[in-house]
């Protein structure tokens, strides 16, 4: 591979990766805005915000989609995690209303 060739290479990665990024943008609008189903149900069923049961179960899925897809479980799972505390924050808000 000459210069122009990696530069290439370097520039249309990174626009593939950009247009990744929106696409994940996207996706946790799109995850964050189920977070007023989510309160809605759990406000009828007397359930708390915090469920670590299902914390536990997402926690769970995500370690073995990191093996399978070897992918960095600790740093999947972060990722997730943080989706979670967003998803909570958003149903607090709304419960708030």
């Amino acid at each position: 591979m000459d210069r122009a060739e990696a530069f290439s290479m370097l520039e249309s990665s990174r626009k593939r990766i950009d247009e990744l990024d929106e696409d994940i943008i996207r996706l946790i609008k799109e995850r964050t805005s189920l977070a007023s189903n989510i309160a809605q149900a759990k406000l009828v069923l007397g359930m708390d915000i915090h469920d670590p049961e299902r914390e536990e179960d997402i926690r769970q899925k995500i370690r073995e989609i990191a093996n399978q897809e070897e992918i960095n479980k600790d740093s999947l799972s972060q990722i997730i995690m943080i989706l979670v505390e967003l998803s909570k924050e958003e149903q607090e808000k709304i419960l708030r209303r």
